[in-house]
């Protein structure tokens, strides 16, 4: 079908950030804690600024890390949004009494080659499962697309977080998600696509680490002397 008659497809753009690394834990398990980040890498947050859009609607978690995280950005120059809207259900996993263990000796006694700290439908003891994330995530998700359809949403969120919107993304399918990788600082996006009857979804780029190719773009770029010349060659 094509002309007048054909259904319009909405675009909707997800710029999902992780929030920045955590230094204080103490090597334990933190979950819903509350818990600051370490926002002092400049070029980090310079070179992660580069690639989102301006024009965009801004999400973040309930939790601190995250809205420090968004601060960093806007504090390199970034264009500050109007507004920062709180989302609840973009928080981490409610790791219940996980939370403040040692996170080395929990995995330890975990099955080998697990991707999460449990299996997706085994609750944390007072708290949450990964499916409990995973479907919270998702209603958040669709509800939003629906508000800022067609639109650039930045999303600053968690490592559980992002794998729900992955697993989403994926078709539905939350242990697939659970089996990327996603650093602190990094950018996934996500788009949706949606047409009368009809949704899906596309992944440009799952955990971009966009401070990498910058740093490799500016050692390219470097005054061409002997020893830069040798460097580059070896």
């Amino acid at each position: 079908m094509s002309g007048p008659d054909k259904p319009k497809v909405v675009t909707t753009r997800w710029w999902w950030v992780r929030h920045a690394p955590v230094r204080n834990d103490g090597g334990n398990i933190y979950g819903q804690k509350d818990i600051a980040c370490d926002t002092r890498d400049r070029e980090v947050f310079e070179a992660v600024s580069k690639i989102l859009p301006r024009e965009a609607v801004w999400y973040a978690s309930s939790l601190t890390r995250t809205h420090q995280t968004a601060e960093a950005i806007w504090a390199t120059g970034f264009p500050k949004p109007a507004s920062l809207t709180r989302e609840p259900d973009f928080a981490e996993q409610n790791l219940g009494q996980w939370q403040g263990m040692n996170r080395a000796a929990f995995l330890a006694g975990r099955p080998l080659g697990s991707h999460w700290f449990a299996d997706i439908n085994e609750a944390a003891p007072g708290g949450e499962s990964y499916m409990d994330l995973y479907n919270r995530v998702c209603r958040a998700i669709e509800r939003i697309n629906v508000e800022a359809a067609g639109k650039d949403v930045i999303a600053v969120g968690h490592g559980g977080t992002i794998k729900a919107a992955v697993g989403l993304a994926l078709g539905g399918q939350p242990e697939r998600g659970l089996a990327f990788d996603i650093d602190n600082c990094s950018v996934t996006r996500l788009d949706h696509f949606a047409a009368p009857g009809h949704v899906s979804w596309r992944l440009p780029m799952v955990n971009q680490q966009p401070w990498i190719a910058d740093a490799r773009h500016e050692a390219m770029h470097q005054p061409a002397g002997p020893e830069v010349e040798t460097t580059k060659l070896a």
